[in-house]
């Protein structure tokens, strides 16, 4: 019977040796390379990456808002079309907050440059406290975020990442 079974083995290494398509895995999301042209971040990945983290440190988790996806993009979108890393640069969170008809309880947010893929700027703003104290945010639920590629800049890509609660359930 162990020789049979050793047969067969060798049997289907064999076989698979003519057929066999060398395949690699694909890259996880996290790691994809944003400083290109139609770079394209995928927001849920970042909810779950957040949420993981907010929820080892004792808090709940966050959903990706489609509201607040706006508002990142806007924001990441501005600094990158003036080349400056600036929470004003479109003013204040909170004046963002309500063009974007977003009305927000409790609303933060963290802004980078010259991270070219998600891990970096989460890694990034995990490793500086007052960047680390917003994702870790108590009663936030919801998420937007945003990389802006710009070639022609010091910082190549630049990040919004907007956590809030809304004022009303949504």
């Amino acid at each position: 019977m162990k020789r049979l079974a050793v047969a067969l083995s060798g049997l289907l290494v064999l076989g698979g040796c003519g057929t066999a398509v060398e395949q690699s895995p694909e890259q996880p999301t996290f790691y994809l390379s944003m400083a290109h042209g139609g770079a394209r971040l995928d927001a849920a990945t970042a909810a779950s990456m957040i949420s993981g983290y907010r929820q080892n440190n004792g808090l709940g988790p966050v959903e990706v808002d489609p509201d607040l996806m706006k508002i990142a993009e806007t924001q990441s979108t501005a600094m990158a079309s003036r080349n400056k890393l600036d929470h004003d640069v479109k003013g204040s969170l909170a004046k963002r907050l309500r063009a974007g008809g977003y009305p927000a309880a409790i609303a933060v947010e963290n802004i980078s440059a010259g991270y070219h893929t998600l891990a970096e700027a989460f890694s990034g703003w995990r490793d500086s406290p007052p960047h680390r104290a917003n994702m870790l945010a108590k009663g936030v639920t919801k998420l937007g975020i945003a990389a802006s590629y710009a070639p022609n800049t010091k910082y190549k890509v630049f990040w919004t990442l907007v956590l809030a609660t809304p004022d009303q359930p949504r």
